[in-house]
């Protein structure tokens, strides 16, 4: 898949005289023929906002509440909204679902964000950098079908940021790569043609990196929380407790989530193999279908790893992550196929009872 890695082009238009309620909280087309016209008075859509343990803050056109939570919707979604039993609302399908392997032996995929269109992911130029994290996020971007977006922050705090420019680009031609000082003017302007009316961002990274301090540059006020990294390792501190969806003047909708200390993929192949298309396609041209490019004769990925055509620091940072993922996705299939052997006995169970 050849993905373009500029922004999405203007359309002329004046964003701030012309963003209906409903198109600042992110309302488009995919949408909208979800829904008849009828329906709309009816249930009006709402999106979810905040995500808590006791519900979920929805808001829509002249709407703002909470209602129950529910283990199927997450931060993005849309709802159309039933008044009379508000946990019976529709979700209406997605256009976009980042997720990943809830952390724990759980063995269950936590919903991170729903119907985002650019995913930001933020790192700093200091010791938080890191090339095979920054490789699962936009793995884990790719495969939900949301655009990537590199920022580098705290560029003007080190010597010379030039080599983790280089390093970013260096992960894929389809990903744009930015630097910027997120306590200046800069992201207002450099993220303004991704952060367009109608439009969801998402600012995704670790702890520490400025994710809610740009989420204030756009908002142009103090909306989320923020905290100092700890100078002796550049770690952060948990300062966003949740995620919650801000809603921009311009009618541009923009997600803070908290730090993630660990990212685990699953269902993710799609992704993984974008990120690493050279190797995916090498893979191809092995002699055996089912090679683990490890010791197998015909190997095109070991030969071209002893023709110095790859880096092998690369490769085992693909190795590390197909493995992974197909163990998290075999290791969730199996549970939901346990979860669905146990509803079944349940229901068995209640009909014997019940005769």
């Amino acid at each position: 898949m050849t993905r373009d890695a500029t922004p999405p082009a203007g359309n002329g238009e004046s964003p701030v005289q012309q963003v209906t309620p409903l198109k600042s909280l992110g309302w488009q087309n995919v949408f909208a023929q979800q829904i008849s016209v009828d329906d709309m008075h009816a249930t009006p859509p709402v999106r979810v906002t905040e995500v808590h343990r006791s519900g979920l803050r929805v808001l829509g056109e002249g709407i703002d509440m909470m209602v129950p939570p529910r283990a199927d919707a997450t931060v993005g979604d849309w709802l159309l909204l039933d008044y009379n039993l508000p946990s019976a609302s529709q979700l209406l399908e997605r256009k976009s679902l980042i997720k990943r392997r809830a952390a724990g032996h759980d063995r269950s995929v936590q919903l991170i964000a729903a119907n985002i269109d650019t995913a930001f992911i933020v790192t700093s130029c200091n010791l938080d950098f890191n090339v095979a994290r920054l490789e699962r996020y936009i793995a884990l971007a790719f495969d939900a079908g949301v655009t990537p977006v590199i920022l580098l922050t705290k560029s003007d705090l080190c010597d010379d940021p030039a080599p983790y420019i280089t390093d970013a680009e260096a992960i894929s031609a389809d990903v744009a790569v930015l630097t910027l000082n997120a306590k200046s003017d800069e992201p207002a302007s450099k993220l303004a043609p991704w952060c367009k009316p109608g439009q969801t961002i998402a600012f995704l990274g670790s702890s520490g990196v400025g994710k809610s301090t740009l989420t204030n540059a756009l908002s142009v006020s103090e909306v989320a929380a923020t905290q100092a990294i700890r100078e002796d390792d550049a770690k952060g501190r948990h300062t966003t407790s949740h995620r919650q969806l801000h809603i921009l003047p311009n009618g541009c909708a923009v997600l803070d989530t908290p730090g993630v200390r660990e990212l685990q993929l699953t269902d993710a192949e799609e992704g993984v193999a974008e990120v690493f298309s050279d190797l995916d396609d090498l893979s191809t041209q092995c002699r055996f279908n089912d090679c683990r490019h490890t010791s197998e004769p015909g190997c095109a990925i070991l030969a071209a790893l002893e023709r110095g055509d790859i880096d092998e620091a690369r490769l085992s940072r693909w190795r590390k992550l197909v493995a992974e993922d197909q163990h998290n996705t075999a290791s969730l299939a199996q549970r939901r196929s346990k979860d669905k052997a146990f509803g079944k006995m349940v229901k068995q169970a209640k009909k014997l009872k019940s005769k």
